[in-house]
């Protein structure tokens, strides 16, 4: 483990230095598009449920949360003109190697929830689950690389999100926990790279 940790400090160290000019002009791109502040923070759950505040560029407009569901649904309109290119491309989530940075993240792992889904886990499933940090990217991310436009086809987003999206994911978080290791990571890094240079509309596939 202590390995994965220097591995995710030097990763992640690597991508915001290097990709500092990138991280500039979003945030511009951010600030002009709309008004309020260029990073967005939300409570999520972390490693043995520790409550940790999640960075993003911010794609919504502000108070968003308060406007709709907390799920985000295809062409929301609560989204900025920035925001629908950012969540595409998954840009919006570089933000968050300053979370790995400080220890609240790993670069891969299971993705981390907000309370109130996290208070639907079945027990066992939640001790498993939050037993490693939470990470950038992991399998569910890859297979449900359209997630967004799964739930805008639903009639009830909400209820198909509670009863099958989040299910699934949870299987794929806890292959991951019991099948961790560093080879796991590198692919999964190598297979997240290739599906976002691929562009936005690709099928996921984990």
């Amino acid at each position: 483990m202590q390995i994965k940790r220097a591995l995710d400090i030097a990763f992640s160290a690597a991508v915001l230095v290097l990709l500092a000019p990138l991280l500039a002009v979003l945030a511009l791109w951010v600030r002009l598009g709309s008004p309020g502040p260029v990073i967005y923070q939300q409570e999520r759950v972390g490693r043995h449920g520790r409550l940790f505040r999640i960075y993003k560029f911010r794609t919504m407009h502000v108070g968003a949360d308060a406007a709709g569901p907390a799920i985000t649904i295809g062409a929301d309109v609560r989204i900025t003109r920035a925001g629908h290119f950012l969540r595409r491309s998954k840009l919006d989530e570089l933000p968050q190697f300053v979370n790995v940075l400080r220890g609240d993240m790993s670069v891969v792992g299971p993705r981390p929830e907000v309370p109130r889904y996290v208070a639907l886990y079945p027990p066992d499933v939640a001790e498993q689950v939050l037993s490693v940090r939470p990470g950038i990217t992991d399998l569910a991310s890859l297979a449900f690389r359209n997630e967004s436009e799964l739930l805008a086809r639903s009639d009830d987003p909400e209820r198909t999100y509670v009863q099958e999206i989040m299910p699934a994911k949870l299987h794929y978080a806890c292959q991951y926990v019991r099948r961790q290791s560093l080879w796991l990571d590198l692919t999964i890094i190598a297979r997240t790279a290739t599906t976002l240079a691929r562009g936005p509309n690709t099928p996921g596939n984990p």
